[in-house]
C-alpha cells in the first residue's frame, strides 16, 4: 500500500488517512476532494464536446423512470410511487383553487414522489460503494469511502432498521422543516457531481454491434479489440458510454431480464488489465445501458474480496462515477450510421444533498 500524509481535516491536528489504496487518486485532487476525475472536465473538455456537434440532433438517454418494472433486478429497489399532495385538506389533483382562495377559477395539480434513486437510469455517487480498508495503518480495516471519507463520521446513517426502507415512511416527523432524513452521505453524496455539472465529450463503444446480445464478459482484450476495429480513441476527461443492448430488452415488452438470464455484454470487473486501462486512460466517468456496468456478482470473488470489483476500483479508488441503465440504442445507431463514436453529453444528476445516487435524464447532442 502507498503511504501518503494529508493536511489536517475536521478537528485540527487530525488526519483522515495515512495510507491510500495502491494506484488510487486519493489526495491527487486535494485532501478534501469530493469530485474525483470530474476535476478533469473543465472548459477545454466542454469545448471538445461542442466540437462533436454536427447535425444538431439530440437523443434522450434515459429510460422511463418506472422501468425496468417490478423488483427483478433488485429486491431492495422499487418503482416510483406518485401521489397527489393536499391543499387545504382537499386532494390536490383536479383541485379547485377555490378551496384555498374563495372565488378562484384555477384547477391545479401537485404531487409527491417516493423515488428509489438507483431504480432506473442513474448515476452512482462515490458514497454508493466504499470498502473496509486500513486507512490508518494500524492493521485494522475500517469502513471508508473515496479519498478516505469515513463511515460514521462523514457518512452517517441510522442503526435502527425502523428508520430505513419503505416502512419508515410512515414516520413523518421533521418532514415540514427538512429534518426527516435519516442518512447523509455528506462529502461523497451526489450533490457534488450536480454542483460541478456533467457536460463534455462522450465516447461510445458499441459492444452489441460486435458481440450481439448473448452474455459476454468484456475484459481488456475484448474492449480494445472493439476500439481498434471501430477506430475509437479515448482521452483523459472523456466520459465512456458502453452500449450492450440490455436496456432495449427493458422496453421491448415482456418480463425484464435478470442477471440469471446472462444476457448482453458486461465488463469483467476483475480483469487487472482492464483496471490498468481505466487508470491510464483518465476517463472521467463510465455509463452503460446494463444493470451494473460490470458482471454482478463477480463470479471469481472470494472471501476478503469485493463482489463489485469495478465499483471498488472506480467509486472507491479512482473517483470515477458510474452510470447504469442508460438508454443508448438510438444514439449508438446514429453514430454507427455516420461513422462516428463521439458526442456532446449533458448529464447532471439531481442536486440532492445526502443521496448516494440520482436519477438522470442524459442528453446526447450529435
Amino acid at each position: 500500500m502507498s503511504q501518503q500524509s494529508v493536511p489536517p481535516h475536521g478537528t485540527p491536528g487530525t488526519q483522515r488517512w495515512t495510507r491510500r489504496p495502491d494506484h488510487s487518486t486519493w489526495g491527487d485532487f486535494g485532501p478534501d476532494d469530493v469530485l474525483g476525475r470530474l476535476n478533469l472536465i473543465g472548459p477545454d473538455q466542454v469545448r471538445k464536446g461542442l466540437a462533436e456537434v454536427h447535425d444538431g440532433i439530440t437523443y434522450c438517454l434515459s429510460l422511463p423512470l418506472d422501468r425496468p418494472g417490478g423488483t427483478v433486478l433488485s429486491p431492495n429497489r422499487f418503482p416510483p410511487v406518485v401521489r397527489p399532495t393536499l391543499r387545504s385538506g382537499a386532494v390536490n389533483f383536479n383541485c379547485d383553487m377555490s378551496v384555498a382562495h374563495p372565488g378562484a377559477t384555477d384547477v391545479v395539480n401537485d404531487d409527491l414522489v417516493v423515488l428509489h434513486t438507483q431504480y432506473s437510469t442513474q448515476w452512482d455517487a462515490f458514497g454508493h460503494v466504499g470498502a473496509r480498508f486500513d486507512a490508518d495503518g494500524d492493521g485494522t480495516p475500517e469502513p471508508v469511502y473515496y479519498n478516505g471519507w469515513r463511515a460514521g463520521t462523514d457518512v452517517t446513517g441510522p442503526a435502527d432498521p425502523g428508520r430505513a426502507g419503505g416502512g419508515s415512511l410512515a414516520d413523518l416527523e421533521g418532514m415540514a422543516d427538512g429534518t426527516a432524513s435519516t442518512s447523509d452521505a455528506g462529502p461523497v453524496d451526489i450533490s457534488h457531481m450536480a454542483r460541478h455539472g456533467v457536460q463534455g465529450r462522450a465516447v461510445l463503444i458499441d459492444l452489441e454491434a460486435h458481440f450481439g446480445t448473448a452474455r459476454t464478459t468484456i475484459g481488456y482484450e475484448q474492449l480494445t479489440s472493439v476500439m481498434d476495429a471501430d477506430r475509437i480513441s479515448v482521452e483523459a476527461g472523456d466520459i465512456l458510454l458502453l452500449h450492450t443492448g440490455y436496456a432495449r430488452r427493458l422496453v421491448d415488452g415482456g418480463p425484464p431480464p435478470s442477471d440469471a438470464d446472462n444476457g448482453c455484454a458486461a465488463l469483467d470487473g476483475a480483469d487487472p488489465r482492464l483496471h490498468q486501462w481505466i487508470r491510464d486512460s483518465g476517463i472521467a466517468a463510465i455509463a452503460a445501458d446494463n444493470h451494473a456496468v460490470e458482471a454482478f456478482p463477480d463470479p471469481t470473488a472470494r472471501p476478503g474480496q469485493p463482489v463489485l470489483p469495478l465499483h471498488h476500483l472506480c467509486l472507491f479508488e479512482l473517483g470515477v462515477h458510474l452510470g447504469e441503465l442508460w438508454w443508448l440504442s438510438d444514439l449508438a445507431q446514429h453514430l454507427r450510421a455516420t461513422g462516428r463514436s463521439r458526442c456532446l453529453l449533458t448529464a447532471p444528476p439531481l442536486r440532492l444533498p445526502r443521496a448516494t445516487g440520482s436519477p438522470v435524464t442524459p442528453i446526447a447532442t450529435v
